[in-house]
């Protein structure tokens, strides 16, 4: 096996979400760029190139486990960039971002789980920052249509000298895709964790579970009401619809707020923000409201308690499952991120993309994510550290998925 540097190593490469990021890397990449495949089996990791065929057969394969620490330091010192699929991250992903911050490699994961971004914030920041490493949570549908987002939206309002964003929600006006086994399995490991942890429970209810410094946020100033996620369905005047909770808000919201905070409340010191599903108006859109509010909060229960959770295991999908290519192909998002700013302005943000968001889109954006974080260099934002990707990637990214067919508009309305 060569040792030669690599700007990219794909880790769980032979994963659902791996594969279909692997073949995204194959089909985007330029042929220049030094991409290596790594798993803990050789032999899927040979078959997997096999299949992809051309060019990647020419990619190095590496073999590490997940608990294998030696084999973690030995690949990220030949990354650049390292993007790894590989969860439930509060089980598997400790020793690989330990290995990135201390040998100064760059690290980008698709994790939704607010636990495990909390510790890697409070044992591997100041690791990270000293090493110039830059470690990107939720580099998927989880976080980068919500980061993304807003960040294209507060530099608009700047720009125009509108003002700082106040009272901003995203809505989602329409979703379309499936789910697959590893995303049941984190949500799985999270309730379970959960249930028998009260100081966890409390964290993920914490609207700034992952500010970094949480005495400064907002809701300390008694004339500012605490922020909240949506529950129920609920009428909204301002945007002329009926709203229902959205099932990611928990995390998305947390990324947000933690982006504005590290860049020093630059979206603005009364900066609300929270994310929900549009419903649509009239009789219809309550009827829509309440299905979503309803089915979220069935699903919530039952993964809530152990009996219960044990029946829907036997009908989910399991690890390595997930959505056909059908159906991944078939699959879309649409997002507008509403905000009225501290001059009165209003603007509206769009945020879309075709493809299946948890997967075919979720390719797309963690693949150039590591490309972003393996090739751009010193067109990234001047951070190290447990960043987001709106302060780790940046303006890079956007104009990468843009490139792909993104869209990430903003207007004044």
């Amino acid at each position: 096996m060569s040792e030669e540097k690599l700007d990219v190593v794909l880790y769980g490469a032979t994963g659902f979400v791996g594969t279909l990021t692997a073949a995204y890397l194959l089909r985007a990449a330029p042929v220049d760029v030094r991409i290596g495949l790594a798993g803990r089996s050789q032999q899927k990791l040979d078959e997997l190139r096999q299949r992809l065929g051309g060019p990647a057969l020419n990619w190095p394969l590496i073999v590490a486990d997940s608990s294998d620490r030696a084999a973690l330091d030995a690949m990220v010192r030949r990354a650049t960039a390292v993007a790894t699929t590989v969860g439930p991250y509060s089980k598997y992903g400790f020793p690989l971002v330990a290995a990135c911050a201390e040998a100064g490699t760059h690290y980008a994961d698709l994790t939704g789980e607010i636990f495990f971004m909390r510790r890697v914030i409070d044992d591997y920041d100041d690791i990270a920052r000293r090493s110039g490493a830059r470690i990107v949570h939720n580099a998927g549908f989880d976080s980068i249509p919500s980061d993304l987002g807003v960040q294209v939206l507060h530099e608009r309002v700047a720009a125009d000298g509108a003002g700082d964003l106040e009272d901003t929600t995203f809505v989602v006006t329409a979703l379309r895709g499936g789910v697959s086994g590893g995303t049941i399995d984190s949500m799985r490991v999270q309730f379970q964790e959960m249930a028998g942890d009260a100081e966890r429970r409390r964290l993920t209810l914490d609207p700034y579970a992952l500010s970094p410094q949480r005495d400064k946020e907002p809701d300390r100033e008694s004339s500012w009401p605490r922020e909240s996620d949506l529950r129920t369905a609920t009428y909204d005047r301002e945007l002329g619809q009926w709203l229902a909770p959205f099932v990611m808000a928990q995390v998305n919201t947390r990324v947000v707020r933690r982006s504005n905070a590290l860049q020093d409340w630059a979206y603005g010191r009364r900066f609300r923000y929270r994310e929900v599903m549009g419903g649509g108006a009239g009789p219809l859109g309550l009827a829509r409201a309440g299905a979503v509010t309803g089915g979220l909060a069935a699903l919530m229960g039952a993964m809530a308690i152990a009996p219960t959770r044990k029946m829907l295991d036997r009908v989910l999908p399991k690890p390595g499952e997930g959505p056909s290519e059908k159906t991944r192909n078939r699959g879309h998002f649409r997002i507008e991120i509403h905000t009225r700013t501290t001059s009165g302005a209003r603007y509206v943000a769009t945020v879309a993309a075709q493809g299946d968001p948890g997967y075919a889109a979720t390719a797309v954006m963690l693949g150039e994510s590591a490309l972003a974080l393996g090739l751009d260099g010193e067109q990234l934002p001047p951070r190290a550290g447990v960043l987001t990707p709106a302060t780790g990637i940046g303006q890079p990214l956007v104009d990468r998925l843009r490139a792909q067919g993104f869209t990430f508009d903003v207007r004044r309305a």
